[in-house]
């Protein structure tokens, strides 16, 4: 006779096979207990892994986050003095200086990347672990958390402080600078919102609203006739078209991985012409209009003494989308034709091609700074073109690098017999 499932908190997870969604072998996962990782034995991808407090470190984060959030958004961020000006700058000022000089397009970057992102991860951790705690399933929980995992690669608060950073050395040759409590405070909420994104794993957060379904997580073990869910790691008969833990379309392989991300970087390759050869930024004072080029720039800072300042853009505008291109153009010619590298550096390429792209937004988040700083007679920064142009390319790359299936890289190599992984401390 069946028995309903009568769930039980478990912190950790159970010993069970899943799928590398880093290079796609099967494996064995030993038990997990709260504080331990998993880690590929052929890649070393994270595998599954346990926060140390499970249950409630990610929720009293998230709270902390919200708060910071509010003082951030409330608190002057920093003023500015010269002769003949006075700034007081708030982040809701600078979004207001964006939309009223007809740059909507930055200003809704800014806040959707500064503020509606992060305080949208904030509210769904919160709802997704208050199920938890609660040991309630939620309206539309399992939706909720797709989205918590996917928000996650979108925060850039912590690139916004130190294009903070990089806009104060340009701004201390002109004017006297004195930040407000919201500046420090946003390095408080980047801290802790790097924190939160680590502390939830996905993994064990199905297998727990699995268990507050009132349902036995089976979906442990692989068999002939199963599909490892490239969302949740759990298995699932390869006759579904969809998850039954997560919900989520249910692929071997990412559908038309290849071609999607070839697009997407196709498309920032022919942005990113105009977004250098066009002006990113156009200042003026009574005196003198100077129209500059990303590299304009670049070299101006570097003849002013400015040289670790040029450095740092040179890097995040130039060497970082330049090198995230070319690796994905490597990534992809070994996935579809042959490995160009050994297919561990191919898989580290990917990680590190993954991780960096958001960096490249420092320039974008500098000019806005400096427009919100400068917009008197006195003296004046618009953006230019090229901005557009060039936070485009940020996005695209970025894209292309999550649309591509890293499996892909290993498919060509003969097939592995399953291995347990070891345990590591988080």
């Amino acid at each position: 006779m069946n028995t309903r499932y009568r769930p039980v908190r478990e912190e950790g997870l159970p010993e069970h096979t899943l799928d590398c969604h880093g290079c796609g072998l099967a494996q064995t996962v030993p038990r997990l207990r709260p504080g331990q990782s998993a880690y590929c034995v052929r890649c070393r991808h994270p595998l599954a892994r346990v926060s140390r407090f499970p249950f409630s470190l990610p929720p009293a984060l998230g709270l902390a986050s919200l708060i910071l959030i509010a003082l951030v958004y409330t608190q002057l961020f920093m003023q500015v003095e010269m002769p003949g000006m006075f700034v007081r700058l708030t982040l809701p000022e600078m979004v207001r200086v964006l939309l009223a000089q007809d740059f909507g397009v930055l200003a809704e970057v800014m806040l959707a990347l500064t503020f509606g992102i992060p305080l949208l991860f904030c509210l769904t951790c919160l709802y997704v672990y208050g199920g938890l705690l609660w040991r309630r399933q939620l309206p539309a929980m399992l939706w909720v958390t797709r989205v918590l995992v996917r928000l996650r690669y979108w925060m850039m608060v912590d690139v916004f402080f130190i294009s903070t950073l990089v806009a104060e050395v340009k701004l201390g040759t002109v004017a006297v600078t004195e930040y407000g409590p919201a500046f420090w405070l946003m390095f408080a909420l980047s801290v802790l919102l790097l924190r939160m994104a680590q502390s939830i794993p996905e993994h064990w957060v199905y297998f727990q609203i699995q268990q507050l379904r009132g349902r036995e997580p089976a979906k442990l073990l692989r068999t002939a006739n199963t599909v490892n869910c490239s969302k949740c790691l759990f298995h699932q008969p390869a006759s579904r078209s969809r998850c039954s833990v997560c919900g989520s379309a249910l692929y071997r392989r990412r559908p038309e991985s290849m071609s999607t991300s070839l697009a997407f970087l196709l498309a920032a390759l022919i942005l990113y012409l105009p977004a250098n050869l066009m002006p990113i930024m156009i200042s003026s004072n009574p005196f003198v209009t100077e129209i500059n080029t990303i590299l304009d720039g670049i070299a101006y800072m570097w003849r002013q003494g400015d040289r670790l300042v040029a450095v740092i853009i040179f890097s995040a505008s130039v060497a970082v989308p330049v090198l995230k291109i070319l690796a994905l153009m490597v990534l992809l010619y070994s996935a579809k034709v042959r490995p160009l590298l050994e297919h561990t550096r191919l898989a580290l390429l990917y990680r590190i091609t993954e991780s960096i792209g958001r960096w490249s937004m420092i320039d974008i988040f500098v000019i806005i700074i400096l427009m919100s700083t400068f917009r008197t007679h006195v003296a004046r920064v618009v953006p230019g073109p090229a901005a557009i142009y060039f936070c485009l390319v940020v996005i695209l790359t970025m894209l292309a690098a999550i649309y591509f299936d890293p499996r892909l890289l290993w498919d060509k190599m003969a097939p592995v017999s399953n291995r347990k992984t070891v345990k590591h401390s988080a």
